[in-house]
C-alpha cells in the first residue's frame, strides 16, 4: 500500500463517507451552517470535500485574503470527529483574476479566446496561472499542515479539456522536437507526403483545428497525447507546494467516466496519469433504469469502470469520490434512484474495492447551473426525506462493515483497455465510422468473466502481466514498442492470450504496419489477416465451433458487425464462418507457443458464444471464483481479501427477488444482519448480503 496512502487508514476508522460540502455558498446564513453539522451526524457522515470552488471566497481580491470562513468549517468538522478532503481552487478562478490577467483564459479549436464563466475555463501553460495556483496553494498547505481534520488533498476538480493559445501552440511544438528530434522523422511519422501537407518549419505546425488541419491522424493522436502531459504537468505545478510543506498527506484528483453509456472519459489517458496521484479516485455518475439497458448490464459496465481504476493501483483501495444519492440534473432524463438502488449501488463501489461513498453534494445550491442537482440535503433542508434517510442507512451499513476498508482484490484474469488505443481507433476512417464499439467489446468479455463470478482486474498494456493466468485483449488496433514482446513473453510462461479481429494494425504513430496485420503479433498468434467485412446491423453470420476436436465447445452461434477473413499458418482452426463469399474461412484459433496459448476471434461472437467459450477457459485454466456456485441472472459477487477474514458480496441488480446458492460446506456471517450463512437464501430486488469468512 502507497505510503501516503496508508496515513490516510492510521486516522479513518472504516470508510469515507459525505462527499462535497460548500459552506462558502452560505456564509450569510449561519442557521444553515449550523444545521448542517447537526444532520452530518445523522446521515452518519464522516468525510467532507472543501474549497473545491473557493478561491473566491478566500483571496476576494488580489493578494487580500479571507481564511477565517474555512478555519471555523475545519475546526467545527475536527470538533465532531469528522475528517477533511482539502481541495486546490484551480478548477475555478476568480473574476478579477481573468479581468487583470487574460492570458489565463483558454483559447478553443477555432483560435478564439473564451470569455470569463463556467469552470475549467483556464491555460494550462499559462505561466500567470501556474504561479497564481501554485501561491495559494502554497497558502493552504502552510495554513493547514497539522490541522487534524486534514486527511488529503484534492487537488483541483475534474481536470479536463484543452487550449489552443499561442503558449499552447509552441508548448506543443517543443513537445514534438523532444518527441522526434528531427522535422524529416516527424514528416515520415505522421506520413504527411499524403496530400501535400509536409512541414519544411516548426512553425507551420498547429494543434488540429475545424477549420484548418484535423485529417493527419498521428498528429491528432500527438495533440491528444500533449494535453495530457500538459494537464499532468499543470498538476504536477500545483501539487509541488503540497509535496513540500505536507509530504505526508496523499494528493489525489478525482478522474471521471463518460455517460450515457458507462465507459471512461476519453479527454486524457488516465493510465499515464494514475502514476502522478497517491490514491486513484473517480466520479461515478451511472445512468440507472435507463430503458436501452437493463439495470444488470448497466451495473456490469459500472463494475468495469470501477475495476479499471482499482487496477491502476493493484496493492491499495481506490476512492469514490463523487457520485449522487439521487440524481444529476445533466442526463437528458434525470432519473431518481428508486428504493435499493442507492444502497445498492453505494455497497457494489465497496465490493469493487473503493474506500469511500462520496456525494456530490452535501446540500443543494440554492442557485446556479447544479441547483437541481441531487444532494443528500434538498431545499427543504430537514432529514425528514426518502434520499437523506437512504444516505443514512448506507452510513449505517458502512460502519457495520468497517473492518473491510484498507482489504484489496485478487485477480487471476484481466482485459487490457487502453486510452491511446481507443483515440486511435475512434479517429481511423474504417469500419463503421461512428460505431466501432471498442469499450464495449472490452466491457462483453469483461461481463462473461464477471457473471461466472471471477475477478477481473482491467488494466494498461504496459502493465506486469505475470501476474494473470489469463490476458484478453480485444481490438489491440495499435501494437506500440515492446508490446508484442511482453504479451509473447506472457504465453510462452504459461499465460492464455485471448485477441480479437482489428488488432495489430498500426504502430503508435498510427502508421499501418507493411506486410499486413496483425504486424509483430503474426507469431505469437499464428494468423495473417487479409480483410475485414463491415455488417449492416441488420446483416448476420454464423460461425461453426468445434472444427477438429481442439476446444470442447460445439454448435453454431451468430457474428455480427465485423467478419474478419483470416489465413491460418501456424495456428489451428477453432470455428468456420457459416455464410457469405468467406464460408469455410476460419473465425476462431488458437496457437500454442511453449507453455501457454493464444486465441483469435476473428468476428464479433454473441455474447451467449463468448459466456460458452469463457466457461470452458475458467474450467481449463482453474481460475478460482469468487463463490462456486451457478450465479442467477442479473446476481454479481465480489471478494475483497483481508488479513484473515474474506469479505463476499452478493448483489442483485434484478427487480425481482431471486433465490441465491452457497456452496457446500459454506460457512460465514452476513455482516448487515448478524445472521449465519450456510445453504441458500433468499435476495431482495436490488438486494446485497456481504459475508464475512475465515480465510
Amino acid at each position: 500500500m502507497n505510503n501516503r496512502y496508508s496515513t490516510v487508514r492510521k486516522k479513518v476508522k472504516g470508510f469515507l463517507h459525505g462527499g462535497d460540502y460548500n459552506p462558502e455558498q452560505w456564509l450569510d446564513y449561519p442557521e444553515i451552517l449550523s444545521e448542517d453539522f447537526r444532520l452530518m451526524q445523522l446521515a452518519h457522515c464522516n468525510t467532507f470535500s472543501l474549497n473545491i470552488f473557493g478561491w473566491s471566497a478566500i483571496e476576494p481580491e488580489e493578494g487580500k485574503y479571507n481564511f477565517g470562513w474555512l478555519d471555523d468549517i475545519m475546526d467545527r468538522l475536527a470538533a465532531q470527529g469528522a475528517h477533511v478532503i482539502l481541495a486546490t481552487p484551480s478548477g475555478a478562478r476568480p473574476a478579477w483574476l481573468a479581468q487583470k490577467y487574460p492570458e489565463v483564459l483558454r483559447v478553443g479549436p477555432d483560435r478564439k479566446r473564451n470569455l470569463f464563466g463556467k469552470r475549467h475555463n483556464h491555460c494550462y501553460t499559462s505561466p500567470v496561472y501556474r504561479e497564481k495556483t501554485r501561491n495559494i496553494n502554497r497558502l493552504l498547505a502552510e495554513r493547514y499542515k497539522d490541522h487534524p481534520a486534514l486527511i488529503m488533498w484534492h487537488v483541483s476538480n475534474e481536470y479536463g479539456g484543452e487550449c489552443h493559445c499561442d503558449l499552447c501552440q509552441e508548448a506543443f511544438r517543443n513537445w514534438l522536437k523532444k518527441k522526434y528530434q528531427s522535422l524529416e522523422r516527424l514528416n515520415h511519422e505522421w506520413w504527411t507526403a499524403f496530400w501535400s501537407h509536409t512541414f519544411t518549419d516548426w512553425s507551420q505546425i498547429q494543434s488540429p483545428a475545424p477549420q484548418g488541419e484535423n485529417a493527419i491522424h498521428a498528429q491528432n493522436l500527438d495533440w491528444k497525447r500533449f494535453v495530457t502531459d500538459q494537464t499532468i504537468d499543470f498538476y504536477l505545478n500545483e501539487i509541488a507546494p503540497l509535496r513540500e510543506v505536507t509530504p505526508d498527506i496523499p494528493v489525489t484528483t478525482n478522474f471521471m467516466g463518460d455517460y450515457p453509456h458507462m465507459g471512461p472519459y476519453l479527454g486524457l489517458d488516465y493510465h499515464k496519469f494514475a502514476k502522478e496521484v497517491d490514491v486513484v479516485s473517480w466520479d461515478a455518475y451511472p445512468a440507472w433504469h435507463i430503458p436501452m439497458q437493463a439495470t444488470a448490464e448497466l451495473a456490469a459496465d459500472v463494475g468495469f469502470m470501477h475495476d479499471l481504476y482499482r487496477s491502476m493501483k493493484k496493492d491499495q483501495p481506490f476512492l469514490v469520490m463523487e457520485n449522487t444519492p439521487s440524481l444529476v440534473n445533466w442526463h437528458q432524463v434525470n432519473k431518481m434512484k428508486k428504493p435499493g438502488i442507492h444502497m445498492l449501488s453505494s455497497l457494489q463501489s465497496i465490493a469493487h474495492g473503493a474506500d469511500s461513498n462520496l456525494y456530490f453534494q452535501w446540500r443543494k445550491s440554492r442557485g446556479g447551473p447544479e441547483k437541481f442537482h441531487g444532494a443528500v440535503v434538498s431545499h427543504a433542508g430537514h432529514e425528514h426525506t426518502r434520499v437523506f434517510q437512504e444516505v443514512a442507512d448506507v452510513g449505517k451499513a458502512l460502519e457495520e462493515i468497517s473492518e473491510i476498508s484498507g482489504t484489496t482484490i485478487q485477480s487471476e484474469a484481466a482485459v487490457i483497455y487502453d486510452w491511446e488505443n481507443q483515440w486511435a481507433i475512434d479517429d481511423a476512417q474504417a469500419l463503421k465510422l461512428g460505431r466501432k464499439d471498442y469499450i464495449q467489446l472490452c466491457q462483453e468479455y469483461y461481463q462473461s468473466l464477471r457473471k461466472q463470478g471471477i475477478s477481473v482486474d482491467v488494466i494498461s498494456p504496459e502493465k506486469h502481466l505475470d501476474d494473470y493466468k489469463l490476458i484478453i485483449a480485444p481490438m489491440l488496433y495499435m501494437v506500440r514498442a515492446g508490446t508484442a514482446e511482453r504479451l509473447e513473453s506472457f504465453v510462452k510462461k504459461g499465460g492464455t492470450l485471448v485477441m480479437t479481429y482489428w488488432s495489430g494494425m498500426v504502430n503508435e504513430n498510427d502508421l499501418c504496419f507493411l506486410g499486413g496485420s496483425p504486424g509483430p503479433l503474426r507469431n505469437l498468434l499464428g494468423i495473417w489477416s487479409e480483410e475485414i467485412d463491415s455488417l449492416y446491423d441488420e446483416e448476420k453470420n454464423t460461425i461453426i465451433m468445434n472444427k477438429n476436436g481442439y476446444f470442447p465447445l460445439k454448435g453454431k452461434y451468430e457474428v455480427k458487425d465485423y467478419c474478419e477473413i483470416i489465413h491460418p499458418e501456424t495456428a489451428h482452426v477453432l470455428a468456420e464462418y457459416e455464410n457469405d463469399f468467406y464460408k469455410g474461412g476460419a473465425a476462431l484459433t488458437v496457437k500454442r507457443l511453449k507453455h501457454g496459448e493464444a486465441y483469435y476471434m476473428a468476428a464479433h461472437f454473441e455474447q451467449k458464444c463468448l459466456d460458452d467459450f469463457y466457461r470452458i477457459l475458467i474450467e481449463k485454466l482453474q481460475l478460482q471464483k469468487v463463490l462456486n456456485v451457478e450465479l442467477p441472472d442479473g446476481v454479481s459477487v465480489s471478494k475483497r481479501t483481508g488479513k484473515n477474514h474474506e469479505y463476499i458480496f452478493i448483489m442483485n441488480f434484478n427487480e425481482a427477488e431471486v433465490k441465491m446458492g452457497l456452496p457446500a460446506g459454506f460457512d460465514g456471517v452476513e455482516m448487515l444482519s448478524g445472521n449465519r450463512m450456510k445453504n441458500e437464501f433468499v435476495l431482495k430486488p436490488y438486494g446485497v448480503s456481504v459475508i464475512k469468512i475465515e480465510k
